[in-house]
């Protein structure tokens, strides 16, 4: 459901009559590594989130908030679960959603994506080591019971619980970037021959399960999303048709949202150097979008390289996709939405990484403790003024 209006970015979206997304800039999630020493939210994270809600955000989403303390992909990642601070996280997501931002959370289980020195031994479907000279960085993975699979969708749901209780506004299933959900579906990582395996039927099920699951938990009408990879671009792995499928199947399961993502630690595509024809058009995967929305309804989200205003309306007139996902270009401008909803014609200059060709995940979080620390000294100076300190 859609209301119409001249501009697009500025457009609002009606999930449903309760949830209203003011405009179509959609924060994808980057990871944070902001959480506590007992993986609950700092004041750090409450000061960054607010600083983008102030910014005009539509959707804002989290880093990952992991189901499982023993399964982390950080060392400071934020864990929801019955140990957890839930007033750290109340007043995390009350500043998150200031300015009429939508705040959701990304809930995730990193699956045999977890460094060596995290954990000995990652659970994943089956024996296979990441490759691409990673295995030496990464614990050989043991396999997951059938019995563990259940108790890891009870975790899923009993989190997306938690982050309505806590004031998150909905919730995003991470099925993407080489996680556990990722590699179920992939029939490289996924050898199983149970139930959970073989067949893109029975790959798939524990995604479905996983989503039927919140559903019951969370009720109808809480914003249930999921972070989907248009492909893994690895021989053998999971393929834009296979992907394709799943889509159409969360469309018929009534999923609310579908983010286009795409690739996995192995293969980082979601990184990496743009082509000229994918740079001209600031998105990675619009071809792909363009495909899947025609055959399903559910909102869908491209994220990847926007980085003008300019190239983001063209996105949404397209119709391939109905919000456009910006990450990086926050940390460089945390008004960044605000910027191209004022001025067409405006846009930045994405910085390069210094470590390499790609901008880093590490480089970047490095700049993301930076905003928390300028926000921290200009909110506490601003609260000098007002009480003549």
């Amino acid at each position: 459901m859609k209301d119409s209006a001249p501009d697009m970015l500025a457009a609002r979206y009606a999930f449903s009559d309760s949830v209203v997304v003011k405009n179509r800039i959609f924060k994808s999630a980057m990871s944070e590594q902001l959480g506590d020493k007992n993986h609950n939210p700092t004041d750090k994270l409450v000061t960054l989130y607010r600083l983008w809600a102030e910014g005009d955000i539509g959707i804002s989403v989290s880093g990952n908030i992991m189901i499982d303390r023993a399964a982390l992909s950080g060392a400071r990642d934020v864990v929801l679960d019955q140990h957890s601070d839930l007033d750290s996280f109340l007043r995390w997501t009350a500043a998150g959603s200031e300015n009429n931002t939508h705040f959701w959370a990304q809930i995730n289980h990193p699956g045999k994506q977890i460094i060596s020195q995290l954990c000995a031994q990652p659970v994943a479907p089956s024996v296979v080591p990441l490759s691409n000279g990673l295995a030496r960085h990464f614990n050989l993975p043991r396999a997951l019971t059938d019995e563990e699979i259940l108790a890891l969708i009870d975790k899923f749901a009993s989190c997306a619980a938690l982050c309505k209780q806590v004031g998150f506004g909905g919730v995003q299933i991470h099925a993407a970037h080489g996680y556990l959900i990722s590699q179920f579906l992939s029939p490289l990582h996924n050898r199983r021959t149970d139930r959970w395996g073989g067949s893109l039927q029975n790959r798939m099920r524990i995604l479905v399960a996983i989503y039927e699951s919140i559903r019951l938990a969370v009720g109808p009408d809480y914003p249930v999303a999921i972070k989907l990879n248009s492909a893994d671009f690895q021989r053998g792995g999971f393929s834009e048709t296979e992907s394709m499928e799943v889509a159409r199947m969360l469309d018929d399961m009534g999923v609310d949202q579908i983010e286009i993502s795409g690739g996995t630690y192995e293969n980082p595509v979601m990184m990496g150097k743009m082509k000229d024809s994918t740079q001209a058009r600031e998105s990675y995967f619009f071809e792909y979008a363009k495909q899947i929305r025609t055959q399903v309804n559910t909102a869908l989200v491209v994220t990847g390289g926007f980085r003008s205003a300019k190239g983001m309306r063209a996105c949404l007139q397209s119709g391939a996709a109905d919000f456009v996902g910006v990450a990086r270009a926050l940390v460089v401008d945390p008004k960044f939405a605000r910027l191209v909803l004022a001025d067409t014609q405006s846009g930045l200059t994405l910085p390069r990484d210094p470590q390499g060709e790609h901008m880093s995940i590490a480089w970047y979080e490095s700049k993301i403790r930076g905003l928390t620390r300028q926000a921290g000294t200009s909110r506490v100076s601003k609260i000098s003024k007002q009480e003549g300190v």
